[in-house]
């Protein structure tokens, strides 16, 4: 644990992965745009930093975990930006999930300092980043990805080298699509069951047992029957992550319809001021949809 870490971004995700960091172990200097979202890795031994460059110069390793393509910019290459700090030999880990041109596009200009840097996105969730149970879908070069390995696994559980720099950065592209397209599935099973008369929480449990057995219908599946949308993953982001999926199929002249309906149905949910609820709420704009009226149990 000789490596010094350091670590930008302390929200919703951010604040329990840094102090799993810290629990582990490890040295970690800390920057967040808010004071206050400091105060508990401070108090679990963290140094707390004026500006992404202060976290730099003092860190070996440092983990970048903000919103949206700008803010991983600014924190890198903005004024007071990791970029005038960072020393030779330093590795960045962007945790967020941005656009993989950017992402190559900042990992080209660390080079030029003579930096290394890696996408690792996650999922998983804030229930997987408390428990240091997220999956972690890593580009760069196998060098980096080996040196900065001990703390991923700190941080997730499976952990995946999927490539090149932006690598990372597509194979969450890549959930986001196949998360997105799962729930709406499941919304429309449930507006079906409830229609025919059927208890839909029999329905979930007798597909889990079958083909249709999956992640988004085990936990996804029982918060729309409940109605529970407290956030893991805010609808926001989700429809943030699915603009870059579509953005990039747009430069890359492929179609992909699945993934357009489903950012309506996001769209349609933030534009309604439900950004802040879980992603799954989209079962709430399915219900308008389908005719079938508020779920029972919200």
């Amino acid at each position: 644990m000789n490596e010094r870490v350091g670590f930008i971004g302390l929200g919703i995700m951010g604040r329990p992965m840094a102090l799993n960091l810290v629990r582990a172990g490890y040295r970690l200097s800390v920057h967040a745009r808010r004071e206050v979202s400091m105060e508990p890795l401070i108090a679990a031994g963290a140094e707390a930093c004026a500006s992404p460059a202060e976290v730099a110069r003092r860190a070996d390793i440092i983990f970048v975990m903000v919103a949206d393509t700008p803010d991983v910019e600014q924190v890198v290459l903005g004024k007071d930006g990791v970029r005038t700090g960072v020393r030779a030999g330093a590795l960045v880990v962007d945790m967020s999930t941005i656009s993989p041109a950017a992402t190559r596009a900042m990992a080209a200009r660390l080079r030029e300092h003579g930096a290394e840097m890696l996408d690792a996105p996650v999922s998983g969730g804030e229930t997987g980043a408390i428990e240091g149970a997220l999956s972690i879908m890593v580009g760069g070069t196998e060098a980096a990805f080996a040196r900065a390995r001990p703390l991923f696994e700190v941080l997730g559980r499976n952990i995946v080298h999927v490539g090149g720099n932006g690598a990372g950065q597509v194979c969450k592209a890549c959930n986001q699509i196949a998360i997105s397209q799962a729930m709406a599935g499941v919304g429309e099973a449930i507006l079906l069951a409830r229609a025919e008369g059927v208890d839909p929480m029999k329905m979930r449990a007798a597909l889990l047992g079958g083909s249709a057995n999956n992640k988004v219908l085990e936990l996804h599946g029982r918060r729309m029957i409940e109605a529970d949308y407290r956030p893991g993953f805010k609808a926001g982001l989700h429809r943030k992550d699915l603009r870059i999926v579509l953005e990039a199929a747009d430069e890359l002249g492929i179609a992909l319809p699945g993934t357009a309906l489903a950012s309506q149905y996001l769209n349609a949910l933030v534009g309604r001021g439900h950004g802040d609820l879980d992603s799954c709420a989209l079962f709430r704009v399915l219900e308008e949809l389908g005719g079938s009226g508020p779920n029972p149990a919200g």
